[in-house]
């Protein structure tokens, strides 16, 4: 038992090293370094993976990375898993149409979702997806973001 324990904490060595490393290249503003570290874990599926790639590397116009095209999908894993830091970008992705074809519906389901598990600013980011929206799609979008399941796999 206690050698399965330690072949565990083996395994999951590279991917906290990974991540450390990452963060570490992205406060000193190596994007390549860190997309590099990233790519590993986010093949992985890795959602804080996902997120920082999709939020400060693909996602980030001054980023020399910078690809919407590549962004919005990671961001878009993520949330479907349930990594909540990533729902409001998203959101903002869809309401812009960034990365994926614009849609005021798909932000404030989003956005929606995110103020059901309670992220910081969603209430703000609904009210103003909100506004674009005529009442009708308002209650459809939160029926969709009511009736989301996150994917487990």
């Amino acid at each position: 038992m206690a050698s399965a324990v330690v072949m565990l904490g083996a395994l999951a060595l590279p991917a906290s090293a990974n991540m450390e490393e990452a963060v570490k290249a992205l406060q000193a503003g190596d994007v390549v370094a860190a997309e590099k570290d990233l790519q590993v874990l986010a093949k992985e599926r890795d959602p804080r993976a996902q997120f920082l790639l999709g939020l400060y590397i693909y996602g980030n116009a001054e980023s020399k990375l910078f690809d919407l095209s590549k962004a919005a999908p990671l961001l878009l894993d993520a949330s479907e898993r349930g990594y909540l830091p990533a729902m409001i970008p998203l959101a903002g992705a869809y309401a812009e149409g960034k990365g994926v074809p614009k849609s005021l519906f798909e932000a404030y389901k989003w956005c929606a979702i995110a103020e059901k598990w309670n992220v910081p600013n969603a209430q703000l980011a609904l009210d103003q997806a909100a506004r674009e929206l005529k009442p009708d799609e308002v209650e459809k979008a939160k029926a969709a973001a009511m009736a989301f399941q996150f994917k487990t796999k």
